[in-house]
């Protein structure tokens, strides 16, 4: 392995910050004289292919400039090459790097990290479907959110947050409870009807919205949040309560840690680190201490 830092970008992530955050970057690398090979994605493929590219080089440190997506599109080839990654945030909602307390605003204190900061083993979430197998990072969504989701990414109007407050007021007027079927850790599959089933890796997705609150990156578990069927009224009334994280103590709304859970439903989606991943069922796992992040020396172990 020699001793250069590899960069992967992705200038589209974050609605254009990415190339803003990896000039940001790779001039603080400059100027810290270390050695360094920059890649620059335009898409998932090309950024898989780039990322195949960077590690047959066998880089000491890679660096991701870019938002969660970014990050799980390429955790396989990263996880199979065990290289410690380096995460520059740069997305939209940039949970992983909350969940870490990776630098969030300041791309130069970010990437420093690949000179000077600490390993941290994280767990990786699994998600398989009838057509593929997806890794991801932070939360797995199942149910009204995901319908959300996938909602503001077929709209064509209106642009930025307006489209998802759109899509929010549409699936809100659609809303029906799901029937969701549920086995967890390979016991007998139970009905449960819901409004939304979320599994954690990590406590928020978003931008911050706490919902598997408690959740922690590296315990070897995952958490199960359990909505039950709600009115249009109570909905939006718990809505504040996730917001500041204060939801699991309502009684509509179950809490458990797990290692694996199936989950089925008519009309079901799903949709983790912001990406659509497959529909009608899944099985989500984890996959203990994956993949490696530097993150601050008082950051480790928490």
């Amino acid at each position: 392995m020699s001793q250069h830092i590899a960069v992967l970008t992705n200038p589209f992530a974050g609605k254009g910050r990415g190339g803003r955050e990896a000039e940001a970057a790779i001039a603080h690398l400059r100027s810290r004289g270390a050695d360094h090979r920059v890649y620059v994605g335009e898409s998932s493929a090309s950024s898989l292919l780039l990322t195949a590219e960077a590690l047959a080089e066998e880089p000491r440190v890679l660096v991701v400039v870019g938002g969660d997506g970014t990050l799980s599109g390429i955790l396989d080839l990263v996880c199979a090459a065990a290289v410690p990654v380096v995460l520059v945030p740069a997305g939209t909602g940039n949970d992983l790097a909350r969940a870490l307390g990776l630098p969030r605003r300041d791309p130069a204190a970010a990437v420093e990290l690949a000179l000077t900061g600490s390993p941290r083993a994280i767990d990786v979430g699994e998600i398989r479907t009838s057509e593929r197998t997806s890794s991801f990072l932070t939360i797995a969504a199942l149910g009204f959110d995901a319908k959300v989701s996938d909602r503001t990414n077929r709209l064509r109007w209106p642009h930025g947050v307006l489209r998802y407050y759109l899509a929010l007021l549409i699936e809100l007027a659609r809303l029906r409870p799901l029937d969701f079927v549920v086995s967890v850790d390979g016991g007998p599959a139970v009905q449960s009807p819901g409004t939304l089933v979320a599994v954690g890796n990590t406590e928020s997705y978003g931008g911050g919205m706490p919902l598997c609150v408690g959740a922690a990156p590296d315990d070897g578990l995952l958490d199960l949040v359990h909505v039950r069927p709600l009115t249009r009224a109570r909905l939006l009334g718990l809505f504040p309560l996730l917001l500041r994280g204060t939801h699991l103590s309502r009684r509509e709304v179950a809490h458990r840690r797990v290692t694996s859970v199936t989950v089925s439903a008519p009309g079901l989606v799903v949709y983790a680190d912001g990406e659509r991943i497959g529909e009608d069922e899944c099985t989500i796992g984890v996959r203990p201490a994956a993949l490696t992040v530097l993150v601050p020396a008082d950051r480790v172990g928490r």
